[in-house]
Order: C-alpha cells, then sequence, then structure tokens
C-alpha cells in the first residue's frame, strides 16, 4: 500500500525526455598489419591498411552538440 506522502512524490518526478549528442571521442586503439619491416608497417597503417586488434580506453570526450 502506498501512502500519500509516496504518491505525492511519485506525482513529482519530472518526467524525462531523449537528447541525441554529436561528440568528439579520442581513442587509444590497437592496429595489426602484416609488414616485413616496422618502416612498411608504419607507411601501411599510415595509409589506412591493416586492421583494429583492440577498441582500447577512450581517452576524452568532448560534447560538441546537443539536440533536442
Amino acid at each position: 500500500m502506498r501512502t500519500p506522502m509516496a504518491v505525492a512524490a511519485l506525482k513529482l518526478k519530472p518526467k524525462l525526455k531523449l537528447f541525441r549528442a554529436t561528440m568528439l571521442v579520442t581513442r587509444a586503439e590497437e592496429w595489426c598489419v602484416e609488414a616485413e619491416t616496422a618502416e612498411e608497417a608504419r607507411e601501411l597503417l599510415g595509409s589506412g591498411a591493416g586492421h583494429r586488434c583492440h577498441l582500447g580506453d577512450c581517452l576524452y570526450v568532448e560534447v560538441e552538440r546537443v539536440e533536442d
């Protein structure tokens, strides 16, 4: 059974709205590529070759815009 004060508290609870945001996220990821030398691997990774081995940790987050 709800007491009158509990019912009043439920009525005062604000209704939540959903907001969307555009965010800038900096993440340290581990990428892998097959190469003969470390220099070749740097060139390949720099040109977009390879694949992500581990997602990594989020280092920084900045909210750019919040939309209603």
